[in-house]
């Protein structure tokens, strides 16, 4: 299919309008439409929030009786199923679109396939793949969880120069800078769902949650803890919002933790470690598009060795800790150069004083959750 350059400016539109819904559309995918006409672009919209209007449906409204005979251009298939909200199938036809060009199909079991077939079956030119890299990049927690039941995980880690994440009697804060925490706050507003070890609600009695004055939803917050030692009294408890805690099948649930407002799962163990697979099952029906892991070095281990780090978000700071702390991750094991784990380098930046970095899996092809 050859796209004109018309196509490629009113379908880069589509991408940076959806990217306008990256804090406030989860657990539903971020959606941009461009309607023109003529040569002209005659409508724009996107998906702000889930239960609201879908990009079409905004564009077409901005657009009015301008659709009629137009080419609407989307980075997502259109629905064609009653959720939420009618079909956006149902409006593009009652609007007199005559062209639709998406970006990519939909893997949402309910959609996929079915609303570009319903869109031919109408007499409705389709074409699909234009910048389908650029859209799926947006949405990549939506695709894990629709492609393999689970979320996009994303480790996120403080360390200095030397690779320390906490000095050696567990003292961490703080590593990063004022900058990189309050850019940390922005990442977790774009996750679903946070993720700690014990290990540091002993040490350092987290809320995680987001702090940020324009949050709308509070992530659901989770806690790796295979002998169920979490304080009843510690802050993750008593801050609003959900609260998940996995442990061990084999180790006793203390009253207390079972009176608590929180759901409390079960895990096998695997080599003395909590097989951790079956949480993000759990969490992928939870509608968790991200989760984002906030822990030591023993839990983000465990999720390197298990094979389920799809991205590493670095803060590396400008200092020296020394001899005895604590590294990033544990339990690895690595004996030979041939059974190293390869990183992609996909941005580096500097925030504050602190150098960001973010590596995916070197085989990894997702985009920006």
């Amino acid at each position: 299919m050859t796209y004109s350059v018309f196509d490629h400016q009113c379908m880069a539109e589509a991408l940076r309008l959806a990217e306008m819904g990256m804090y406030t559309t989860q657990p539903n995918p971020r959606v941009g439409c461009v309607i023109a006409r003529d040569g002209l672009v005659v409508g724009r919209g996107y998906h702000k929030r889930a239960g609201g209007p879908h990009a079409e449906v905004a564009a077409l409204q901005d657009a009015g009786a301008a659709a009629k005979d137009g080419t609407a251009y989307v980075t997502l298939e259109p629905c064609s199923h009653h959720g939420r909200t009618p079909p956006c199938v149902d409006a593009l036809l009652a609007a007199g679109i005559r062209r639709v060009v998406m970006a990519m199909e939909d893997p949402y079991s309910a959609v996929n396939g079915t609303g570009r077939q319903r869109l031919m079956d109408a007499g409705i030119a389709v074409e699909t793949g234009l910048m389908q890299v650029a859209a799926e990049a947006l949405n990549p927690g939506f695709l894990m969880r629709m492609r393999r039941q689970r979320p996009f995980v994303r480790i996120k880690l403080a360390a200095s120069l030397d690779g320390r994440t906490a000095l050696a009697n567990g003292e961490s804060l703080w590593i990063s800078s004022p900058e990189s925490r309050r850019d940390v706050q922005l990442w977790r507003a774009r996750s679903s769902a946070i993720m700690t070890g014990i290990g540091t609600v002993l040490a350092d009695d987290p809320q995680m949650n987001v702090r940020l004055e324009q949050t709308e939803v509070q992530p659901i917050r989770v806690i790796a803890d295979r002998r169920w030692r979490t304080p009843i009294v510690s802050r993750i408890l008593n801050t609003p919002g959900k609260v998940i805690i996995a442990g061990s099948e084999q180790q006793r649930i203390p009253t207390e933790l079972k009176a608590a407002e929180v759901q409390l799962l079960p895990l096998a163990e695997v080599d003395g470690k909590l097989d951790l697979q079956p949480l993000l099952r759990l969490l992928a029906d939870e509608q968790v598009n991200v989760l984002q892991v906030e822990a030591g070095e023993t839990l983000c281990g465990a999720l390197l060795q298990q094979e389920l780090v799809d991205e590493i978000l670095l803060y590396q700071a400008p200092l020296i800790m020394g001899e005895g702390g604590y590294g990033l991750f544990a339990g690895l094991n690595i004996a030979s150069m041939k059974n190293r784990i390869d990183l992609s380098l996909i941005e580096s930046c500097f925030v504050g004083q602190d150098l960001r970095l973010r590596f995916r899996p070197a085989a990894s092809t997702q985009g920006d959750a």
